[in-house]
């Protein structure tokens, strides 16, 4: 296969969320100075490729996004500069010779072909790009508007817990924090039941911060960052309460008035250089939720993700009869059809017609 690894794609790293305003742009803009294919950007030169490019990962993207988005962009640009093609004068049949050589990089670093799930991103972020420069009147086509997709499942690879299993996962963590109670045990156990009370993104915990903790009608709340950006809120169940609550009183003993972030890594015992409060990242909450599940013992230990908490909140919230529009409002989905699609996983195991086969052999097996 034809290397887009030949020389490694640049990252982008964003800064601390108390950076504040322009840290980001800033960010944005010495990344993009590095991407190859681009002519150069002038200080004054709104309307520029480059400028263009920062406001579009700027723009109504999570920081997950803007990293793979980025990723796919500079992916393809290096491929332009290799073949020496213009990216402005690119057209379908460039995209498709491009699109034949994405691979992405194996468990031993060698290039494999990429899923169907990757290579469909990857078009769709460079599409995405295609169209905010036309709209702005830099590009005149979008060349990856008539490119062929590939077909990509609409199920999650990643499994949904049954309700003993999410019992059985907040149960331990919860009696763990109890047993140990130190900082990082009791904030653990308020996230884990966050996310399996809410069915929050992992985004809009890591981002979410103490003043995002209110009040409204007698309910505790908790404001958080959807997808796109916008914000929202979600009631605070009392085991979650009970989770945080117990969190927050043992941080306060460390820090005094809390401030900051909502959930954040502790100080390091032995090493004065990390003096913890920052905020978690999606990769702690990952690393945390599946060591836990093989504490807990749970069998999909090794598969489980954040979004497993998503798909188990819907999964379990469809199976006891709540409507599917309140599953729809509580997981913020613009389309009723990705809920249903939890719901069509459900029953396809539930209701799947082999366990009446299975009943039915079995019945005559023992009649014989």
């Amino acid at each position: 296969m034809s290397g887009e690894l030949i020389r490694p794609v640049p990252k982008l790293v964003e800064p601390a969320a108390s950076a504040g305003p322009g840290a980001l742009r800033a960010v944005l803009a010495e990344a993009v100075e590095l991407l190859p294919a681009l002519p150069p950007g002038g200080p004054g030169d709104r309307y520029g490729i480059r400028a263009l490019t920062v406001l579009w990962l700027e723009a109504d993207k999570t920081e997950h996004t803007r990293r793979a988005y980025f990723a796919d962009l500079a992916a393809w640009l290096q491929w332009c500069e290799r073949t020496g093609l213009d990216p402005l004068a690119a057209r379908r049949a460039d995209v498709d010779a491009w699109k034949a050589t994405i691979t992405v990089a194996g468990k031993d670093g060698t290039p494999k072909k990429a899923s169907s799930s990757t290579v469909a991103r990857r078009l769709a972020a460079i599409s995405s790009w295609y169209q905010y420069l036309q709209d702005n009147d830099v590009a005149d086509r979008n060349p990856v508007a008539a490119v062929k997709r590939p077909k990509v499942e609409r199920q999650s690879p990643f499994p949904a817990l049954a309700e003993a299993e999410t019992a059985a996962l907040l149960e331990h963590v919860t009696r763990r924090a109890q047993r140990i109670g130190s900082e990082a045990a009791h904030r653990d156990a308020a996230m884990l039941s966050l996310m399996f009370h809410t069915g929050l993104r992992v985004s809009g915990v890591t981002t979410a911060r103490i003043d995002d903790l209110a009040v409204d009608r007698g309910h505790r709340i908790l404001w958080y960052t959807k997808k796109g950006q916008t914000r929202d809120y979600v009631p605070l169940a009392p085991p979650v309460l009970a989770a945080l609550d117990a969190y927050l009183a043992v941080r306060s003993q460390r820090e005094g008035e809390l401030s900051g972030p909502l959930l954040v890594t502790t100080p390091h015992p032995r090493d004065p250089g990390k003096p913890g409060g920052r905020p978690l990242t999606q990769r702690d909450v990952w690393l945390a939720l599946r060591r836990y599940a093989k504490q807990a013992g749970l069998a999909a230990a090794d598969s489980i993700t954040p979004h497993t908490s998503r798909r188990t909140v819907a999964t379990t919230l469809l199976a006891n009869g709540v409507p599917i529009e309140k599953v729809q409002d509580l997981l913020s989905h613009n389309d009723i059809r990705i809920t249903r699609g939890y719901d069509a996983a459900r029953h396809k195991l539930d209701s799947s017609p082999v366990y009446t086969l299975a009943s039915m052999i079995s019945r005559h097996q023992r009649e014989d």
